[in-house]
């Protein structure tokens, strides 16, 4: 197998890791923020300096305006709208979002108008698809749309999990759109996914834990959820990049 024969996405938290991710050998990273909410829009800043920092690297930032479930009200929307927005006139090269109804199904209005203002960029479709009902009819909806790929668990935890899934996705989709296989992939299962699915564009966040450079807590105060780890940071891994790309390859 060769390197050009797959693509590597990398689920990037900041800027600190999107440079992680181009050096190790990635071929685009997806910008979020909130990554313990499962990905939310980053900032303005963030966006911007990430788009100047990566030179080889494509750059795609999740619209999603919050955590929890994937049914937008009008007034999210409208934020969405302008998020997008903001990404194209950043530079961007795409966008990942995705929207449900109550019933599970893939909200068709909603993701064509965000897509109406995202012509002219890359567009995901992302794992609010792992939350449909019926993930065939929700594929071949997200087909209709245009979308460019969808990211996948294949509809369980984590993505070895979900293998079976995402071999039947992989045939279902029949070269229509991109299958990309996301969530707990690692150094010592990619080749398994790859194996079992025969799937070629994957996407991890490749982290590892930094200390903080704080030398004083205040162990009685929280910023977030009582109980979390605040005294490191998570940043994307140049070597764990560079080793679940060879595993891949092995």
């Amino acid at each position: 197998m060769e390197r050009n024969e797959f693509k590597i996405e990398i689920c990037a938290n900041g800027v600190e890791s999107c440079l992680a991710a181009q050096e190790g050998g990635a071929d685009r990273v997806e910008l979020c923020a909130g990554i313990p909410e499962g990905g939310t829009t980053p900032s303005y800043g963030e966006i911007k300096v990430a788009r100047k920092v990566l030179e080889r690297v494509r750059l795609h930032v999740i619209i999603r305006p919050r955590g929890g479930d994937f049914l937008y009200s009008a007034l999210e929307l409208e934020r969405m709208v302008e998020d997008i927005k903001v990404c194209k006139n950043l530079g961007a090269d795409g966008v990942v979002l995705g929207c449900l109804t109550p019933y599970g199904d893939v909200d068709v209005e909603a993701c064509k108008m965000l897509l109406t203002h995202a012509q002219g960029m890359s567009t995901t479709f992302h794992r609010a698809f792992d939350r449909t009902q019926n993930p065939m009819e929700a594929l071949e909806s997200i087909i209709e749309l245009g979308f460019d790929r969808v990211l996948t668990s294949g509809l369980q935890p984590t993505a070895i999990q979900g293998s079976s899934m995402l071999k039947k996705l992989q045939e279902h989709a029949d070269g229509r759109i991109v299958v990309m296989a996301g969530c707990g992939v690692i150094e010592s299962n990619i080749h398994e996914i790859y194996k079992e699915t025969g799937i070629v564009e994957y996407h991890f966040s490749a982290r590892r834990k930094k200390p903080s450079q704080m030398k004083y807590f205040n162990p009685a105060v929280y910023m977030g959820e009582a109980g979390a780890d605040e005294n490191a940071l998570n940043f994307t891994n140049v070597d764990r990049v560079k080793k679940t790309i060879a595993a891949l390859m092995k």
